[in-house]
């Protein structure tokens, strides 16, 4: 099994600045953002930051914590842009932007793996606001998107409009994602690919309760049996765990043995502007027939 490092490349309405001493300051379009980053333990290029607001982390170690805003920001969000998708950016009391801009390479693989395909047919598990989703159904695919939040799925519409394909064919679904992804098994169903994001806990729609560790392998092993040899791609993140990106790698290794195919795993990283050095930000696994 081969170990990769996928890095995420600045873009027109993203980049990271500057990042060291457990920060790191990104740019949003027109606005700026300080927020806390642990892998960051080298000194930033300068100490000269200057940020619309920052995300100050509470005591807990589980992502509390809150904004302190220096100049304007749109509470409402402001719209964003990559490649065909555009989608909106906000302050959100979890720290992040409503997005995950480490993931552009990652719409780009699985865009590539995609490539000549008939009609394919895709699923994003924990899709949150759709921007995988959309980038997947730009580039022609059939996507179902499915995620507890019924709020998230709102907000993934709503990028859908945004971005002019409120009429693509996309399954918004509100619901568990290992239940559904088990119902689809029993349904006989086959994706072409099947992205997945699952965070180290969380609730579905009506209670269910999510623990990465313990639900993960039975997950993995229902994606399996959506894919076969034909299919194309599956593509496994994982953040803010202690947890190895060999064994997720060795999870879809063994679960994925009859496919055929190639498996990886490494990091995904983003490239500082400042100095060109790479900050590590999740671990990943992924499956391809290629």
């Amino acid at each position: 099994m081969q170990l990769v490092t996928l890095t995420g490349e600045p873009w027109a309405d993203y980049g990271l600045i500057d990042c060291g001493h457990g920060r790191k300051l990104e740019r949003y379009g027109d606005y700026r953002f300080i927020r806390p980053e642990p892998q960051a333990m080298w000194a930033p290029a300068t100490d000269d930051w200057d940020a619309h607001a920052e995300f100050v982390p509470g005591s807990d170690e589980d992502g509390g914590g809150r904004w302190q805003y220096h100049k304007p920001v749109p509470r409402e969000g402001w719209p964003l842009r990559w490649k065909e998708v555009a989608f909106t950016a906000q302050t959100t009391p979890f720290r992040h932007l409503g997005f995950f801009p480490d993931m552009a390479p990652v719409w780009d693989w699985m865009r590539d793996r995609l490539d000549g395909a008939q009609e394919p047919e895709c699923m994003n598990l924990f899709g949150y606001t759709g921007v995988g989703t959309l980038a997947l159904s730009a580039a022609g695919a059939k996507v179902t998107h499915v995620d507890a939040s019924k709020k998230s799925v709102a907000e993934g519409k709503a990028n859908a409009a945004l971005s002019g394909m409120e009429d693509n064919p996309v399954r918004w679904m509100i619901d568990d994602a290992a239940k559904f992804t088990a119902r689809e098994v029993r349904r006989g169903r086959r994706y072409d690919g099947i992205i997945l994001d699952p965070p180290k806990w969380g609730r579905g729609p009506n209670g269910e309760v999510w623990k990465l560790e313990e639900s993960l392998p039975g997950l993995i092993a229902d994606t399996a049996k959506l894919l076969d040899a034909n299919s194309r791609f599956l593509f496994l993140t994982v953040y803010a765990v202690r947890m190895s990106a060999l064994a997720i790698g060795e999870l879809v290794r063994q679960h994925f043995a009859d496919h055929g195919g190639v498996v990886e795993c490494g990091e995904l990283t983003v490239r500082e502007e400042s100095r060109g050095l790479l900050l590590p930000t999740a671990i990943f696994a992924r499956w391809s027939r290629d």
